[in-house]
């Protein structure tokens, strides 16, 4: 027979099992706002699902809502027809999402635009489903007592609120925009925000291949995709103190003069400079293989609500396995196999760490971070991508020399516009 201890910890595991089944039930009850809650919460109970997140290839089986309904959400967030708005304007979408889909359009001064518009009502669901959102708080608390679930959801709340706002993610594409324009691998879409609203979004239309064909690329043409996928998105938060939340595979596009074009920013937020200073002193001392170092550095920044309940060498080892793909020395192509490695590995509810992992504190202005890092290694995983993500990483948290000439190119780009 185990001893007691042993015994009430399987008793723990058992039913945040069922929890997860019981988050996933409520979250399946939620139609308007369930698939985007939980993409939010994966870090927590991860699900890995390639059909949902992007606004790319229209999914198996989904419908275009009629051009009649879309034609007079812009005309009444525009105020204003549609011809009076556009010289032309193409009624069959080319992309399409759970929120909405994208029209090519041009204006009068002749520039070729994606008119991103926001299915009629979706907004209206989503708002009653996150009314309702409360409900999974108690399920939350027993699944990660760690957790302050009622700041969690409240973050969630505003992710999901700042996702329907078109008009806010203009402005963060014009953000990124301004901070990109002139970068030699990297193009971010003008936005106009003069025909943005808040159920309408206006961006430059960009010619590019997309992930299928860049899947089908040579290895060396998908690899300097991947890196400058890698820099962009890790860049912004270990350089710019910048998330964006949505990295995905439909996501980017390889234009024709080699730079990648990064689409979607409706999920945008400023990490505290501080807060990024100890997340790189943390991956530091992962690398480093320092347990006290890395258990300090979590208690600081709140992950450990009591730290002497998490042994930091157990610790250690969890987040080594967790970030082993950041962490490895040499050069590695990664598969979708490394991502289910990674998952199974690191998060709930099948990490061998996940007693441990319920006693650790995800404070909430981090959610937008861990899924970043997620997903962009499920982006890597699905171009099958190689590089030497160890020397990547370590020429942030290590200060280390920069390791490839795409670095060498990025970092004498943001040098001359820090002069």
């Amino acid at each position: 027979m185990p001893p007691q201890g042993e015994r009430a910890s399987s008793r723990g595991d058992a039913q945040a099992l069922a929890s997860i089944e019981e988050l996933g039930a409520q979250l399946g009850r939620m139609k308007g706002a369930g698939a985007k809650l939980v993409q939010l919460l994966s870090v927590l109970a991860f699900q890995r699902d390639r059909s949902q997140g992007a606004l790319g290839a229209l999914p198996p089986g989904a419908a275009p809502v009629a051009f009649d309904r879309v034609r007079r959400v812009v005309e009444h967030e525009l105020d204003a027809s549609v011809r009076e708005l556009f010289s032309d304007f193409e009624e069959e979408p080319f992309a399409l999402s759970s929120l909405g889909q994208v029209h090519r359009a041009r204006t009068d001064d002749g520039t070729q635009v994606a008119v991103k518009v926001q299915h009629p009502g979706v907004a209206e669901a989503i708002e009653a489903d996150l009314r309702n959102l409360g409900l999974v708080g108690p399920i939350l608390q027993r699944l990660a007592p760690g957790v302050d679930a009622r700041a969690l959801l409240a973050e969630v709340r505003e992710l999901m609120s700042d996702e329907l706002d078109c008009e806010l993610e203009a402005q963060h594409q014009r953000r990124l925009e301004r901070r990109f324009r002139g970068h030699p691998h990297i193009l971010v879409a003008r936005a106009h925000t003069d025909l943005s609203t808040r159920r309408v979004l206006v961006t430059d239309y960009v010619e590019g291949l997309g992930a299928q064909e860049i899947s089908q690329l040579p290895d060396a043409e998908r690899d300097r995709v991947g890196e400058l996928l890698f820099r962009f998105y890790f860049g912004l938060a270990w350089r710019d103190g910048m998330v964006a939340g949505d990295p995905h595979v439909d996501n980017c596009l390889l234009c024709a003069d080699g730079r990648v074009c990064l689409l979607d920013f409706a999920l945008l937020r400023d990490v505290d400079p501080d807060h990024v200073e100890g997340e790189r002193g943390v991956m530091g001392a992962i690398a480093d293989g320092d347990a006290q170092g890395v258990h300090d550095g979590l208690s600081r920044l709140s992950y450990l609500p009591d730290p002497d309940a998490v042994d930091p060498d157990a610790l250690l080892e969890h987040l080594a396995a967790a970030g082993e793909w950041l962490l490895a020395p040499g050069f590695r192509r990664l598969g979708p196999e490394d991502v289910d490695r990674t998952v199974e590995l690191g998060y709930p509810p099948r990490s061998p760490w996940f007693a441990q992992m319920r006693r650790m504190s995800l404070p909430a202005p981090t959610l937008l971070l861990r899924r970043m890092e997620l997903q962009v290694l499920s982006v890597l995983g699905d171009l099958g991508a190689g590089a030497d993500w160890g020397a990547l990483a370590g020429e942030h948290h290590a200060a280390a020399t920069v390791s490839t000439a795409l670095g060498r190119e990025d970092r004498d780009f943001f040098a001359r516009r820090a002069r």
